[in-house]
């Protein structure tokens, strides 16, 4: 197969490049680099079957050739991102899935939308199964991210009912894993660098907040065999162990051998106050369910995070 994956110098989007090309399909890879990273593709740079485009997806997208497949990742997708950047934030989310979604029609291409448990909002139905609307503040902070992404789904699913898209919908729980940013405002990497700095890790309210925490191989295994299912309605990809803020934290000390303490802040607006998925669907439909534990994923980001800020304080010492 040829796809195009938006968004592919981002987190999921780079992992998500180097699993289709090992799979044997080429790989049109876009991103313009406003929350992505050029190193988590630089690898990719002359390999065989990937080719690279610098392009804005809320303008129009050409790619040359044919395409089987669209996914569609291109979004900031952390807090900091998308308060600092509201305004791209929900135009990459409404005009971006456009473009994409009308490229897709236009090559007649199956189209995966990456969308999030972020449609959920601070949910009321616990946990939280496909079938469940949702909790949100559409004028809230948070709401930015939280609407484009529940409009895109709207839109993703028009074009599968009215054009005959064949169309998938990812809804992704809390993920973590190597090339996450350090300072990109998710619980995971904010506590592991702290934790690797001898900073305080910063907990928002008490702690006892809950996520469910996903390693990265295993959420691409899982849009992997979506992307290759049959399933065109919504399916959560997540890790159903759910752990409180609190003992995330314990962990990540326990795990770095660090003395930080832990350092008390107020709880943001429409926080979530708890997340964890039912993946009924995808153990079902897709035959998936996660196998690496909180411990495992944790251990590998740590090597991941330590080697990054090793490299960094050597290239700062020769400036």
């Amino acid at each position: 197969m040829r796809v195009l994956i938006t968004g592919a110098a981002g987190f999921l989007g780079s992992h998500l490049c180097d699993r289709f090309l090992d799979e044997g399909h080429q790989v049109v890879g876009m991103d313009n680099f406003i929350t992505g990273n050029p190193n988590n593709i630089s690898h990719l740079r002359g390999r065989r079957g990937f080719h690279f485009v610098e392009h804005d997806v809320t303008q129009y997208i050409y790619v040359e050739g044919s395409l089987d497949g669209v996914l569609h990742f291109a979004s900031p997708a952390s807090p900091i991102d998308y308060l600092e950047q509201p305004i791209p934030t929900l135009k990459v989310g409404s005009l971006g899935t456009h473009k994409a979604l009308g490229l897709a029609k236009a090559r007649k291409a199956r189209f995966l939308l990456a969308s999030t448990s972020e449609v959920y909002g601070d949910p009321q139905v616990h946990p939280q199964p496909e079938s469940y609307w949702g909790h949100v503040n559409p004028v809230g902070p948070r709401g930015v991210y939280d609407e484009a992404k529940r409009f895109a789904e709207a839109m993703t699913m028009a074009y599968h009912r009215y054009h005959g898209v064949e169309t998938r919908i990812v809804r992704i729980f809390n993920t973590y894993g190597p090339r996450m940013r350090p300072r990109d405002g998710r619980v995971v990497s904010n506590f592991i660098v702290q934790a690797l700095r001898g900073d305080p890790l910063s907990i928002y309210g008490d702690g006892t907040q809950t996520r469910s925490f996903t390693y990265v191989d295993d959420l691409i295994e899982g849009i992997y065999r979506l992307f290759h299912s049959g399933r065109a309605e919504p399916t959560n990809l997540g890790n159903p162990g759910e752990f409180t803020v609190r003992q995330l934290a314990e962990a990540v000390l326990q795990l770095t051998g660090s003395v930080s303490e832990l350092r008390m802040l107020p709880l943001p607006e429409d926080d979530p106050k708890v997340r964890q998925p039912d993946i009924s669907i995808a153990r079902q439909v897709l035959g998936w369910e996660p196998n690496v534990d909180l411990s495992e994923g944790l251990q590998r980001t740590i090597l991941y995070f330590r080697q990054l800020l090793e490299r960094q304080g050597a290239a700062a010492r020769t400036l």
